[in-house]
């Protein structure tokens, strides 16, 4: 079932992603066929708790929707990140100025393999604890709130939580509240 790789070229490149096309063979009639792939960075999202079961979150303009949404802080892993992990924490940090001693996982998805080739490692980091001001980047305008974790699910039905990735985030947490799932993280 996999495609032969004719040729690959990258055709836009931007900070923050580049198209590749690539050229390639059907297994099944030998046609070639064009396919555009998105690369990006790994990216991380984080579910911060405080001690009392507030979840920190912020709310940003998107202008894929040109509308606001309400999401987990978030962000690419840079090249300077060790790690997914130390990524997730230094996002937390810039995004909401709350600070956690380490991030636990919940798993790495693909976010849409079909037109892209990046993951996004989920965590959550226990008894955030605000400790300054954000420090946001030259794009990010941001307005940081908490929410009661018991209120979660409720946000994400009537559609306030509507970012797939942060849905997929507390669907994790969910899960491994739960004991049900082991490391999810494709390969």
């Amino acid at each position: 079932m996999r495609w032969e790789l004719l040729n690959s070229e990258i055709i836009y490149r931007c900070p923050i992603f580049a198209l590749r096309r690539d050229l390639s063979r059907s297994p099944r009639g030998g046609a070639p066929w064009n396919f555009h792939v998105l690369e990006s960075s790994d990216w991380v999202n984080v579910v911060p708790l405080t001690r009392d079961q507030q979840v920190v979150l912020v709310r940003q303009f998107r202008h894929g929707i040109r509308a606001l949404t309400l999401e987990v802080p978030a962000g690419l892993v840079d090249p300077d990140d060790h790690s997914p992990a130390e990524a997730a924490l230094r996002e937390l940090r810039e995004e909401t100025g709350y600070e956690a001693r380490d991030v636990a996982p919940l798993g790495a998805i693909h976010p849409n393999p079909a037109i892209m080739n990046n993951r996004c490692h989920m965590f959550v980091a226990r008894n955030v604890e605000l400790v300054g001001v954000p420090q946001w980047d030259g794009t990010e305008e941001l307005v940081v709130e908490t929410v009661a974790l018991a209120d979660v699910p409720q946000l994400i039905l009537n559609g306030s939580i509507s970012n797939a990735l942060t849905v997929v985030a507390f669907h994790l947490l969910d899960l491994r509240g739960r004991g049900r799932a082991q490391a999810l993280v494709p390969d």
